[in-house]
């Protein structure tokens, strides 16, 4: 299922989410710039690494941020802006805009913690802003869950769009995320994706979306 739109629309320009995929943008036309062996160096230096966080942690935390706005390649950073701007806006109206961005950068750290915990040995740098998106997404699905999303979906070989209930989108994408998880630990596969920072930013959403959301009735209630 490939999200095309959702269907609540935010009464309030989203200038957060907006300023937030703009900064993914430029970091990655910096990251295009640098020949292959600088680039390596860059990503390194500025990535999460599992093992240097533990080992060191009062001099690479700043990698906890640096890492959200980094990305591996043209899809990566398509696909994570993409869902950062369908389900961005109505999240950043719901918080505010001060607390919607303390939220976001909350959540990619919550994704770093918990991928390091469960792989402290990893030493492959990790990069790019789908743990921060996921906490997003919990939010999302506490604050709108009788919203629908339009989805690509396959059928027969045939992609159709489909208008799914955002709670029953959100819980096949977490349980997805959990499944892939789980087999990566067990030693299946190497994706490479950091299957356990989707995990951590999406329950980081889910648990501290009352805290940060604001005004939830007044603004959305003629939405849903």
């Amino acid at each position: 299922m490939f999200p095309l739109y959702d269907t609540v629309r935010s009464r309030k320009f989203p200038l957060i989410t907006l300023t937030l995929i703009l900064a993914n943008i430029l970091a990655f036309l910096y990251e295009l710039q640098l020949d292959p062996a600088a680039l390596k160096e860059f990503i390194f230096a500025w990535g999460l690494v599992p093992a240097r966080l533990i080992s060191k942690p009062d001099t690479t935390w700043i990698t906890f941020f640096s890492s959200m706005f980094l990305h591996g390649g043209w899809f990566h950073i398509i696909s994570n802006m993409w869902v950062l701007f369908i389900f961005g806006d109505n999240v950043e109206a719901g918080m505010g805009k001060i607390r919607y961005l303390i939220f976001y950068l909350l959540s990619g750290v919550a994704a770093g913690l918990l991928q390091s915990y469960i792989q402290p040995s990893n030493t492959t740098p990790m990069i790019g802003a789908s743990g921060a998106i996921a906490g997003v997404l919990g939010a999302y699905l506490i604050l709108f869950p009788r919203s629908r999303i339009a989805s690509l979906v396959p059928i027969l070989f045939i992609f159709t769009i489909v208008e799914i209930p955002a709670l029953l989108f959100l819980i096949f994408w977490f349980f997805s995320q959990l499944y892939s998880g789980l087999f990566a630990v067990q030693g299946g596969g190497g994706s490479g994706i950091a299957w356990w920072a989707h995990i951590g930013g999406f329950l980081f959403g889910i648990l501290m979306v009352s805290f940060f959301a604001v005004r939830k009735r007044t603004t959305y209630s003629h939405w849903q």
